[in-house]
């Protein structure tokens, strides 16, 4: 899974958080209206006020309001009455419960450390070294984005399981618990880490290298003098990132916990296994806790971040150091082919007849008509909402970002607009899936047709990834200077027209971009979706569940190498019909 905090777009850094919107929209709601230029009504205001409280209202609806039914329902008992906190005193006197937060907690910070200091090393190999191929190996790194975190899972039970060809390595140890959930969250967590860094040591200062030179620091002491203290908020960042993203993951632990007791497990019994949804909703506030505590601390980082970077800084240009140049191509190769081998086993088991005594290539894993999870329709269904998702997600955070960004009236409703886009940051997917149940399958709310539809799948997967599109496009749009709003409004311009004309063609790049970003995490999400779908909208991340929990492994197998490769092929579609848009759209870059 990926929390609003997780899960990223190729290539860019979407975690930063444009503060200066913040401030601007304070600013507004609090200064006096700018005077009327003309004694007729303002058609054009009025527009704008639909628009913004329309967006307003369709966001609270998506994301605020079933997180309070979620709160809601954690104070009701399961025959329907207010309880109060008797459902949470409930849920602390169950055996287990204590043990399930210290597993939650502590394999989220172990997991943490380990793949922030492994990220670490590779992003500096990359950004401050001149070792051979940087690029490849970054790319390289990139590419768990693509596959779901359940691969990796089932990776490693073909490396380490009862049958895997490395499961000497572990001593009479078993791969089922704390050993697999680390090693799973490590590895599918840490190109997230990965980018955080990059970002981080992309931005050094040459002149603090030339200062420790010339006072006779050398390589070592400059790294420890001058980088560490330069990237420590960057280091922080990411831990915090990927501290969340195991804390809600749901995927590694279901498929290799073993008996090993989670949080994120622990709502997955409730709902699925016990029905027992107010039990369910208990837990999943808990679950916010940790990643609420993280996204604030997140924020508070970045800000300080942001305020420390030098105006007049000078980029830094590594230079070459054969030794350290060498030592850093060994590890990020070390790296790179532990990353594909684990992907890779996944994939070839998938193609074999029966792992590990027959491995004669084999399509019999992809009959999917013949196993649990809902056949080929599963990949259908997925490969709908997905490309669906792409377009309303992209579309949605972009109006979102232009009425923040770009009005000078209404600047109440934009703040508030502004804040429930960036909630979904805070709630994981578990969550805020459990709150979709019981927000929309009531039998009051007007919505309720939605409930069971491929369309209830789609709206939930656009409100948990809407936060990093969102402030995506927020950034590209605050780059554009207000005097086109300026112009626009001394010439008599609508705001449509200027933002089908300007703004929208400038922005298409970052539109596409968020567009990939959608489609790849629609195809690979677990955790936002396990609780909505129906036995007509089943789809292939959940079909790889359900093919674990019934022991075909290999046909599990075979399916997350489908959306695998369908998230790469999208990926690269999308791409190359950027590409062509601009060089449709983007004359005006060039010189």
């Amino acid at each position: 899974m990926a929390v609003a905090s997780t899960a990223m777009p190729l290539g860019l850094d979407l975690s930063a958080m444009p503060a200066q919107a913040d401030k601007e929209l304070r600013r507004q709601a609090s200064g006096p209206e700018a005077p009327r230029q003309a004694v007729f009504f303002n058609w054009e205001k009025l527009w704008l006020g639909v628009l913004v409280l329309g967006l307003l209202a369709a966001l609270l609806v998506a994301i605020a309001l079933p997180v309070g039914a979620l709160l809601g329902h954690s104070f009701i008992a399961a025959d329907g009455k207010f309880s109060g906190l008797a459902q949470y005193i409930a849920y602390a006197q169950m055996p287990g419960v204590g043990q399930s937060l210290f597993n939650s907690l502590w394999l989220s910070a172990v997991s943490s450390t380990l793949c922030v200091a492994l990220a670490y090393g590779y992003a500096y190999g990359v950004m401050c070294s001149c070792m051979p191929l940087a690029k490849l190996f970054r790319a390289i790194a990139l590419v768990p984005l693509l596959a779901p975190s359940l691969l990796m899972a089932i990776s490693l039970i073909y490396l380490f399981g009862a049958q895997g060809l490395l499961k000497s390595w572990l001593l009479g140890g078993s791969a089922y618990g704390p050993f697999g959930i680390i090693l799973g969250s490590v590895l599918w967590t840490f190109p997230h880490a990965l980018m955080i860094l990059c970002t981080t040591l992309a931005s050094g200062d040459a002149r603090l290298y030339e200062a420790a030179a010339t006072l006779g620091a050398g390589r070592w002491r400059s790294f420890c003098q001058v980088t560490l203290p330069a990237s420590r908020y960057g280091l922080m960042i990411a831990w915090i990132v990927v501290f969340v993203l195991v804390v809600t993951d749901f995927g590694v632990p279901k498929v290799i916990g073993g008996n090993t007791q989670m949080l994120a497990t622990d709502i997955y019994k409730q709902v699925i296994g016990q029905q027992n949804l107010s039990m369910g909703a208990v837990v999943a506030m808990l679950l916010l806790v940790p990643a609420g505590l993280a996204f604030a601390a997140e924020r508070h980082l970045r800000a300080r971040q942001a305020a420390s970077m030098a105006v007049r800084a000078v980029p830094l240009q590594p230079q070459p150091y054969a030794p350290l140049d060498r030592a850093l191509l060994a590890y990020c190769s070390l790296v790179a082919v532990a990353l594909l081998a684990v992907m890779g086993t996944a994939m070839l088991a998938s193609l074999v007849t029966f792992w590990p005594y027959n491995l004669s290539l084999s399509f019999k894993h992809y009959q999917f008509d013949m196993m649990d999870g809902g056949g080929w329709a599963s990949y259908g269904n997925s490969l709908t909402m997905a490309a669906a998702t792409a377009v309303v997600g992209a579309l949605l955070s972009f109006v979102s970002a232009y009425l923040v960004a770009k009005p000078s009236s209404w600047a109440r409703a934009r703040q508030w607009l502004h804040a429930v886009a960036t909630l979904p940051m805070a709630v994981p997917g578990l969550a805020l899936g459990l709150g979709y149940i019981l927000f929309f399958n009531a039998s009051s709310n007007p919505l309720h047709f939605l409930y069971g539809s491929l369309g209830i799948l789609v709206l939930c997967t656009v409100a948990h990834f809407f936060s990093v599109a969102h402030i995506t496009q927020l950034t590209a749009l605050q780059q554009l200077d207000a005097e086109y709003e300026r112009v626009a409004d001394s010439m008599g311009v609508p705001f449509w027209t200027l933002l089908w004309r300007v703004h929208l063609p400038v922005c298409l790049p970052a539109v596409m971009q968020v567009a990939g970003y959608f489609f790849v995490n629609a195809m690979t999400t677990v955790s936002a979706v396990v609780f909505l779908y129906s036995p007509e909208t089943t789809l292939a991340s959940v079909a790889v569940l359900a093919m674990d929990d019934a022991g075909d492994i290999a046909p599990a197998a075979a399916m997350a190498t489908l959306i695998f490769a369908t998230a790469a092929v999208g990926r690269l579609l999308i791409a190359a019909l950027d590409a062509w848009t601009q060089k449709r759209t983007q004359h005006w870059r060039r010189r």
